[in-house]
């Protein structure tokens, strides 16, 4: 008999699936994603470098109109100005939103913030200019990277996971940090063991692909960035011949490994990269709940 992602006693990953972030992308698929979520769900909106990021502030408005919690992620190399970030941070003002993810983005050349560091740290005196108690934002989410970075060095990633944790939670600000796609349970236990033993406290969301085609998994995770974490299956016999023996990658898969060892590793959420195909990754929360 097939053993099911919740076995008794896993109430921590219960409450994880149930609470998971679902990950949308601003592309033409998204108004039939929108129409797929369940009612009151957790929207993490990603900043396309095709769009802008008023066009992603734009769909958080119409998806918090429908009654769902939305996270803004925000690029830093998509800021042009000073005076736009003023204009980005008016706007989430007027939106009532307290929570953001920056990203550094791929924006090339960048607008006047090189990289997610620089922009935490304009961001955090706008919003303060008037004194804490009239801050807008009160939790930042960054990136993390468990499976490496095709162009910055583990070491600059291990220095910029550690300073982004410093620079927000110094404000009285919480954060957490959400882990880019990674396929080896391993590779994500070891890292973060390491980044804890480090002084990484903040809480991790791990980053998990939702029910995906496999095939449009490997087209989109290419074309979206994270190539480095695909090349892993073409590295790993055993993970690549379980995914090409099933019609599409399923979360079990990553968390079933780690389902044991989610509080120790202070795994506190779950973000789910859906590439827009929403209905089959709720079906499958319904059914892991069920």
């Amino acid at each position: 008999m097939k053993r099911g992602l919740l076995a008794p006693g896993s109430s921590t990953l219960r409450r994880l699936v149930t609470e998971a972030k679902v990950e949308l992308i601003p592309m033409k698929s998204l108004e039939r994603a929108i129409s797929e979520l369940r009612p009151g769900s957790h929207i993490s909106m990603t900043c396309s470098p095709a769009r802008s990021i008023e066009d992603t502030l734009d769909e958080c408005e119409q998806l918090l109109n429908a009654g769902h919690t939305v996270t803004p992620h925000i690029s830093a190399r998509m800021v042009q100005r000073h005076e736009h970030l003023v204009a980005i941070h008016e706007r989430l003002v007027e939106l009532g939103i307290r929570e953001i993810f920056v990203v550094g983005g791929d924006a090339d050349p960048p607008g006047c913030y090189f990289d997610a560091i620089e922009f935490i740290e304009a961001f955090v005196a706008l919003d303060d200019a008037n004194g804490a108690e009239h801050r807008q934002v009160d939790h930042i989410g960054y990136t993390s990277y468990p499976d490496t970075h095709p162009f910055i060095t583990t070491e600059q990633l291990h220095d910029a996971l550690h300073r982004k944790q410093q620079l927000i939670l110094a404000t009285g600000r919480t954060a957490h940090v959400s882990t880019q796609m990674c396929f080896s349970a391993d590779q994500i236990r070891n890292w973060l063991k390491i980044e804890r033993a480090s002084g990484l406290t903040v809480p991790v969301h791990l980053g998990v692909p939702g029910v995906i085609d496999k095939t449009k998994l490997m087209t989109m995770g290419v074309r979206l960035g994270v190539g480095t974490s695909l090349r892993y299956l073409s590295k790993n016999k055993k993970a690549l011949g379980k995914l090409m023996t099933q019609r599409s990658f399923e979360p079990d898969m990553l968390l079933k490994p780690l389902a044991r060892e989610l509080d120790e590793l202070g795994i506190e959420g779950i973000h789910l990269y859906t590439f827009n195909q929403v209905d089959a990754t709720e079906q499958w929360r319904e059914r892991t709940l069920g």
